[in-house]
């Protein structure tokens, strides 16, 4: 008699809801980080065991140790990153924040790479919006921009206005854009268009700007910045009222 096997359910479908299954990203990239942490530490206290022990470091034992330096350092990240996106919205009160102001202490915390310069022409500042949630939006929309620039020097331009019932905030960029066939692609999860060996990242940036601008009831979308060159992308909030 051949074996009925039940169903199998991909994804977040097997959890009773997307909250549970939040919550299973929060412990388990908590948890785990915990022990990545550790590792991190590792390659430092075998190449202070083999300096006590008189034995330098070079040749394949370098290179490998800093292989092991880059590739804990990464999965380091997209943990953390991990445990961000689960936190949105979380663990925080939803308040009138003043993006200008944010901006501001988003741009200090970064530190501008010399060269780089900050356009702003916020309109319209204010947004209701979790507390927390706030300069982690505009941390990733500026980080993106820097990080996937292909000049020493850029140029970066945040603005936000009022249309009918919406605050829009449009962080805007000159780097070298993206292909319209990617432009929905760069929202998936871990999704990198580049080799993480060249451009270092988690590929999560985005994916945190669109789950806040959804969990407030508003979206996000790339659009053309109106030249060859440059990426703008769009983030809508219900207003104010």
């Amino acid at each position: 008699m051949p074996l009925s096997l039940p169903a199998v359910v991909e994804g977040p479908a097997s959890f009773g809801s997307s909250k549970e299954f939040e919550d299973l990203i929060y412990l388990l990239s908590h948890d785990v980080r915990n022990s990545v942490r550790a590792l991190i530490e590792l390659p430092q206290w075998i190449e202070q065991d083999l300096a006590a022990a008189g034995i330098k470091v070079g040749g394949s034992l370098e290179q490998t140790i800093g292989l092991m330096n880059c590739h804990t350092a990464r999965l380091d990240r997209m943990l953390f990153d991990l445990l961000t996106f689960s936190r949105v919205g979380r663990m925080q009160d939803v308040i009138v924040v003043d993006l200008d102001d944010a901006l501001t202490d988003v741009m200090d915390e970064i530190g501008l790479p010399e060269g780089w310069i900050v356009i702003r022409n916020m309109d319209s500042p204010t947004l209701r919006i979790g507390e927390m949630d706030a300069p982690l939006l505009l941390r990733a929309l500026i980080s993106n921009a820097i990080k996937h620039h292909d000049r020493d020097v850029g140029k970066i331009v945040v603005t936000t206005h009022t249309d009918r019932t919406e605050t829009v905030l449009s962080v805007r960029d000159d780097g070298p854009g993206i292909s319209n066939e990617f432009r929905e692609q760069v929202f998936e999860a871990m999704r990198t268009l580049q080799p993480r060996d060249e451009v270092e990242g988690s590929g999560m940036g985005l994916t945190i700007a669109r789950k806040i601008a959804q969990h407030y009831g508003g979206s996000v979308a790339i659009t053309s910045p109106g030249s060859k060159r440059g990426l703008e992308v769009e983030v809508r909030f219900p207003a104010i009222q």
